[in-house]
């Protein structure tokens, strides 16, 4: 197997690091989430006005990501 990304060994990490298969698609989810929009992302108001819409948008797609995760998990 060739070398991942650090990204994408992190998704793959927390997926095998599940023990249910919804529990691991939710953790995968939860890890791509980490690595696209980190937890620790600056307010939006750090970012200046044109990169504001960007910076919601990521905000907003890990909304949507662990939401999904969320799901998941309760079923």
């Amino acid at each position: 197997m060739t070398n991942l990304s650090p990204a994408a060994q992190a998704v793959l990490d927390a997926f095998r690091t599940s023990h249910t298969g919804q529990g691991c698609l939710a953790a995968a989810l939860r890890a791509a989430a980490d690595q696209v929009v980190p937890d620790k992302c600056p307010p939006i108001e750090d970012f200046n006005e044109f990169d504001q819409g960007y910076a919601a948008a990521h905000i907003t797609h890990r909304a949507e990501l662990l939401a999904i995760a969320a799901e998941l998990e309760s079923q």
